[in-house]
């Protein structure tokens, strides 16, 4: 697995920790449960799409674009940190929010649209749920190439091949870090919604021929529909370079914990994100990682794990989006009160 014929611009300067958590692991009797503390990567925030802007970001600049194009649901993670790459590398940055809960995108609310704002995003269009992004992005390209400009597209989530081949980077990661520790891991669980983390890391772990179980837990579609499209992208990944792809048989994500949809709460959900808060200091989000971590808990609550499994919890991030469901903590604490 050579990454290093892969150009590549660096946005967080060491490997991210690898914790084990011992007062959840105590509280929830068994595994025993690490923490891969992807939240502190590199650019504004930190998260998993730092990762995969490294490898894209290179290519836009190796291209001379000069400007960022993405697009990301309302509170998009993605997108901020594609902002904050832009602003980095001295580029200019445009946004396609999609509004996948109708009437959700306030321009002033907090959270990321807040920081899309205070980062300088240079513009923002908003669509509704179903629209056709790829033609979106498109439109704005063209009217960059009409001013003399050049822009460069990043699909949701930075979830192609290439963006995938940073969750390839962090499958070694972890092996390296687990070697040093004297830890094997024997499962590990990860948010699965664009599907490049969720696809990298099985192509990673599949190169390296690791063979625990990656279990993802979704945030948006159906099971069928998410184990298929991480697949795909897991194949199309380890084709770029140029290794085994992982069977269809090792794709798992599960649905159990979506709810009533994305970025929609769950009581699980509320009680993943304060379990981890109050037992361990550690943030996650109402959209992603506070669904995955109520997906973990609920399995283990069904004995899914062994107590002497060693499981890795996979953070992704996205801890800024906290702040825009304030009132949502808030009504949950007065309805259970």
């Amino acid at each position: 697995m050579n990454l290093a014929r892969f150009p590549r611009q660096r946005y967080t300067p060491a490997p991210t920790p690898l914790v084990r958590l011992s007062r959840l692991t105590d509280l929830l009797g068994g595994p025993t449960i690490y923490l891969k503390r992807d939240d502190l990567t590199g650019l504004t925030g930190g998260g998993n799409k730092t990762r995969k802007l490294e490898f894209l970001v290179a290519e836009a600049l190796a291209m001379g674009a000069d400007t960022l194009i993405t697009v990301g649901a309302v509170q998009s993670n993605h997108c901020r940190l594609t902002l904050a790459a832009a602003v980095a590398e001295g580029l200019k940055c445009r946004l396609v929010i999609e509004q996948r809960v109708a009437n959700s995108y306030t321009p002033d609310a907090s959270g990321n649209n807040f920081l899309f704002n205070l980062l300088g995003v240079e513009a923002i269009s908003v669509v509704d749920a179903g629209a056709d992004l790829n033609a979106a992005m498109e439109a704005i390209a063209a009217d960059l190439v009409a001013d003399g400009r050049r822009g460069y597209i990043i699909p949701g989530g930075g979830s192609n091949p290439l963006g995938a081949l940073g969750y390839v980077a962090c499958a070694d990661e972890i092996l390296a870090q687990g070697f040093e520790m004297g830890v094997a891991f024997d499962q590990v669980v990860c948010a699965s919604g664009s599907a490049g983390t969720h696809a990298g890391l099985l192509a990673g772990f599949t190169a390296a021929c690791f063979d625990a179980p990656v279990t993802g837990i979704n945030v948006r579609r159906p099971r069928v529909e998410q184990e298929a499209n991480v697949h795909a992208l897991a194949v199309a990944t380890a084709a770029l370079m140029d290794a085994p792809a992982p069977p269809r048989e090792a794709v798992l994500a599960l649905d159990d914990w979506v709810g009533p949809g994305y970025s929609l709460p769950t009581p699980e959900m509320f009680e993943a994100v304060r379990l981890l808060a109050r037992v361990e200091g550690v943030l996650l989000d109402p959209v992603y990682t506070g669904k995955a971590m109520a997906g973990l808990i609920g399995l283990i609550r069904r004995k899914h794990f062994t107590v002497n499994e060693n499981v890795l919890f996979v953070h992704t991030g996205g801890s800024p989006a906290l702040f825009a469901y304030k009132d949502a903590f808030g009504h949950q604490d007065r309805a259970t009160a």
